[in-house]
């Protein structure tokens, strides 16, 4: 499958994912703004009535007072006191009616007493049997205007004391808070809320009148108010201050059930990405893949064909078997042999490596002789290009604990890149150099070939890879050399970097663990 047709299949399903996530968060926030709404409306109805109900209180507070201090009048009195003057300025007077030895009543008794006929004939007016029945009909309808007319006069009295002295009395005495309390509780139940709350009463100048005992600030931005005593004069009225400290766990807890399905939709998103990246990675692998075994083939095919070839010499009896040319033939097949035993054994030491069934036989050994031997070994080469070799040797303590054959398979790999990579026609110079840092042994191997470019810097260590120079077989290997380097170099708890000037050059910088001489 072509790249394009999996980006395009990528971009599709990914962009669906994420729609179809962004309606699912869409919906849960619409959720939660509604349920918000629904809060508000019924946090504001219930203080509305709590408020409402307050005013009502202190209303039958007063008509019960006046209740008792008329029963307490009337008990001072031992005659019937019969006394109405309904004015236009709406005064009251005091009514007592006594039989006898009988009952007393009170004004307010008489004027809230539900109207019974049999009652009213004994205690308030005495109709003679020889009147006619429309007399009494009469008679009673003037009972009952007068008793509608006093309880009025009565109320009208109640409500001016209210405005006239209520309204003097600090609203922190005014206001029975814990009644308050168990008014905003019930209130609050009745519609369904049933979280904890925290309130505070201000006076109309913002001073604190009332703060509840359990009082937190948490949720405090989310807060109702509700004035109290609305009708009073403005510098007489309140404010109660409501919050929650647990509205979100409220208003939330209706699009929980949602919770899991986005949760859900998430891993599918996550799993969907590491679907393609595994995808694209397994693409990549196969490319590689190809590009190893087309070089696999191309290197091979050499030293196979040069045998076949050297075998045929042997075998054309039209050939003069001299003995020099048979030394050459039997050289060019050892050669070649060799050759061919070194490609395979390169690609059999990394699969050893991938199975880790390596075997490691380190011993101590010294760096600064290892690379002097290095360098005397690739003096023939690198001359044969027009350059040469410097070792600098800093490092004093140049002790290490490593296998010699792999860490010098390892040296030998990168110092043959140098020469594969050099600059056509142009010689070639290595810098080979040691130093102690702390309790590290550095060295580093340097050249002035073609260079990497930077985009292919972090690549150059991974398996297969090989940095294209136009040609595909200009170059000869597997793309394993840098690959089996950084192996080595881990295994032996060292690091490695590279920094490279593209046309310039590059150098490998390794560091491994010293071992210092008390």
């Amino acid at each position: 499958m072509k790249k394009k047709t999996i980006w395009t299949i990528a971009f599709i399903m990914g962009m669906s994912f994420l729609a179809l996530l962004f309606m699912q968060l869409e919906y849960i926030k619409e959720m939660a703004r509604m349920k918000k709404e629904q809060f508000d409306e019924l946090v504001k109805s219930s203080l509305s009535q709590a408020s409402r109900n307050l005013e009502l209180n202190e209303t039958l507070r007063y008509l019960e007072k006046d209740v008792s201090d008329q029963k307490r009048k009337s008990t001072k009195k031992d005659s019937v006191m019969v006394s109405v003057n309904i004015n236009d300025s709406a005064s009251q007077q005091v009514h007592n009616l006594a039989q006898g030895n009988g009952p007393t009543y009170s004004s307010f008794e008489m004027k809230t007493e539900q109207f019974n006929p049999s009652t009213a004939s004994k205690a308030m007016i005495l109709i003679s049997d020889k009147n006619s029945l429309d007399q009494a009909s009469k008679s009673m309808e003037e009972i009952v205007r007068n008793r509608y007319v006093y309880q009025k006069a009565l109320l009208d009295r109640v409500i001016m004391t209210i405005l006239r002295s209520a309204s003097e009395i600090p609203l922190k005495e005014r206001v029975n808070f814990k009644q308050l309390d168990q008014d905003l509780k019930s209130e609050l139940y009745s519609r369904g809320i049933k979280l904890p709350y925290h309130f505070t009463v201000h006076s109309q100048d913002g001073s604190e009148v009332y703060r509840c005992p359990d009082y937190d600030d948490k949720g405090e931005e989310y807060t109702y108010e509700q004035e109290i005593f609305p009708n009073d004069p403005g510098n007489k009225t309140g404010v109660i201050h409501i919050h929650f400290p647990d509205m979100d766990n409220y208003i939330y807890s209706s699009v929980k059930f949602i919770i899991p399905s986005l949760v859900f939709l998430v891993v599918l998103l996550i799993t969907f990405i590491f679907t393609i990246y595994v995808i694209f990675r397994q693409k990549k692998f196969s490319e590689i893949k190809n590009d190893f075994i087309n070089n696999m083939t191309h290197e091979l095919k050499t030293p196979i064909s040069s045998i076949s070839l050297a075998a045929q010499m042997l075998n054309d009896d039209s050939l003069a078997k001299s003995p020099s040319m048979l030394k050459h033939v039997s050289g060019v097949i050892s050669d070649e042999s060799k050759r061919l035993r070194f490609l395979v054994e390169k690609v059999l030491q990394m699969s050893m490596f991938d199975r880790k069934n390596a075997v490691f036989k380190k011993k101590e050994l010294d760096l600064n002789e290892m690379l002097e031997n290095a360098a005397h070994s690739f003096q023939l080469r690198v001359e044969h290009t027009g350059g040469k070799i410097d070792v600098d040797i800093e490092a004093i303590d140049s002790a290490i604990f490593v296998d010699e054959v792999h860490f010098t398979n390892m040296i030998f790999n990168l110092m043959d890149n140098a020469i594969k990579y050099r600059k056509p026609d142009k010689p070639l110079n290595l810098m080979l150099h040691t130093w102690n840092e702390k309790d590290r042994l550095y060295f580093s191997i340097e050249d002035d070939g073609i260079g990497i470019k930077k985009d292919n810097l972090k690549k150059i260590f991974d398996k297969f890879y090989r940095v294209h120079t136009g040609n595909v077989h200009d170059v000869k290997g597997f793309g394993l050399g840098l690959a089996y380097v950084k192996t080595i170099v881990d295994l032996h708890d060292g690091d490695i970097k590279v920094e490279s000037d593209y046309g310039k050059g590059t150098k490998f910088i390794i560091s491994l663990p010293a071992i210092i001489e008390s």
